[in-house]
């Protein structure tokens, strides 16, 4: 789901210490493309999509998406976050039969282990505490990426659930706006 509620789309950019969080624009195709083929970011969400089909997929100008920030290092492309909504259907959640915010991210390799995702997704977070205020934001991840667990914890997500889909363990949490006062 892409629609957030009553949040103005798109946002001004977000800048933090080293980043800016931002709609995707046309040049930053090529680095979508490598984020979505790269065998180690695939590696916990399915496998990377096929580059030949994926390349005649992706237009030549993005689409406005809201809920998906570009994330910036010096005018180039190192990753993204998403906040969607976790369709109702889906068997878990924090309160049933409801569509929580749901923050997602992906990272080129390169960015790993410079603390830019812990970076982005807080400067996200709070920019959906003053869009969405008092609603609670949740997380799924594979129990074996280690690297998405820790985040998951530097976030200030707490664990509500562990489940199989897609043929591994899923960790399931929640954060509130307290936990960047934390």
């Amino acid at each position: 789901m892409t629609e957030l509620g009553p949040v103005a789309w798109p946002p001004a950019p977000i800048r933090t210490e080293r980043l800016v969080l931002r709609e995707p624009e046309a040049r930053d195709r090529a680095a979508v493309i490598e984020l979505f083929t790269s065998t180690e970011v695939g590696t916990y969400i399915g496998g990377p999509r096929q580059r030949d089909e994926f390349e005649r997929a992706v237009p030549e100008e993005p689409r406005r998406r809201p809920g998906l920030f570009v994330v910036d290092l010096d005018g180039t492309m190192i990753g993204i976050v998403t906040l969607d909504r976790r369709d109702p259907k889906h068997p878990v959640h924090v309160c049933p039969g409801t569509s929580e915010a749901e923050l997602g991210y992906m990272f080129l390799p390169q960015a790993w282990g410079h603390g830019y995702a812990a970076e982005a997704c807080t400067a996200a977070l709070g920019w959906c505490t003053g869009a969405l205020p008092g609603e609670p934001v949740v997380l799924t991840t594979q129990t074996a990426n280690e690297r998405s667990m820790r985040l998951a914890a530097k976030l200030g997500f707490t664990e509500v659930q562990r489940y199989e889909d897609w043929g591994a363990e899923q960790w399931f949490g929640t954060w509130s706006p307290a936990s960047l006062s934390d």
